[in-house]
């Protein structure tokens, strides 16, 4: 069973959600049979590279609050992140075009590193406060994860991958998909937003069932026109006459 997911890595409720599901698949039954995809998502294509605005002060004049009011919000998002073990220090983000982060987290994949990446960088710009629009600071996260580095210096010096993100993006787009994180179990199921661990847990549940071959009995009792370890039944014999 497949289970895709489109996210940012500017985007906290995505860690989160990434933490939920992580929490999930520890108590689901089958998850040695389940493949996680990650699918790129960017909530802000036109971001420059780099801008040092304080990150609070751009959130508050995006949704028209105070600055007081955004750092009363993002404290909820901290101590969600403190209970799964992520350090959310949203003063030192730096706001940051992530198609090339995107474009390195698929790079990734291919040698089976694509969570580590993704978590790294996720790191590097919610906790480090690393500007993750950076080839130089990309380059570096992508050597603390073990991705070689003339591979990473043939992406980020050209157009590899590019494919890859634009795919993902469009393939969201069909979807409906407005917000991350976003969740499609078996491609049947989707779930939108961070949700708790319970409810990822019950839709994999129901998705896993529902995928088995399911045995219904629509005519016939046990012993009427059957064989079994006692022999074939006989039509108005009883037990003793069986053939």
């Amino acid at each position: 069973m497949k289970v895709d997911i489109w996210s940012d890595v500017v985007c906290p409720w995505c860690f989160v959600g990434l933490a939920n599901l992580d929490s999930a698949m520890a108590r689901f039954t089958h998850a040695d049979d389940v493949e996680v995809v990650l699918h790129s998502f960017q909530l802000e294509p036109n971001a420059p590279h780099r801008d040092d605005t304080p990150l609070v002060e751009l959130l508050a004049r995006k949704y028209g609050t105070t600055v007081e009011q955004m750092r009363a919000n993002q404290q909820r998002l901290v101590d969600l992140g403190a209970e799964r073990g992520i350090d959310f220090r949203f003063d030192d983000a730096i706001r940051a075009n992530t198609f090339d982060a995107h474009r390195l987290i698929h790079l990734a994949a291919s040698h089976g590193l694509g969570r580590a990446m993704k978590d790294r960088l996720g790191a590097a710009h919610f906790t480090e406060g690393k500007a993750i629009g950076d080839p130089e600071v990309l380059r570096a996260e992508a050597a603390a994860v073990g991705l070689p580095a003339d591979e990473v210096d043939d992406l980020l010096t050209g157009d590899a991958r590019a494919d890859e993100v634009a795919a993902d993006v469009e393939a969201a787009r069909r979807l409906g998909v407005t917000g991350v994180p976003f969740f499609v179990i078996d491609g049947r199921y989707g779930v939108s937003g961070a949700q708790p661990a319970e409810v990822l847990l019950g839709a994999l549940d129901r998705a896993w069932s529902e995928r088995e071959p399911q045995l219904v009995t629509v005519a016939g009792a046990d012993d009427d026109s059957a064989c079994g370890p006692g022999g074939c039944a006989v039509p108005g014999a009883g037990a003793a006459e069986r053939s």
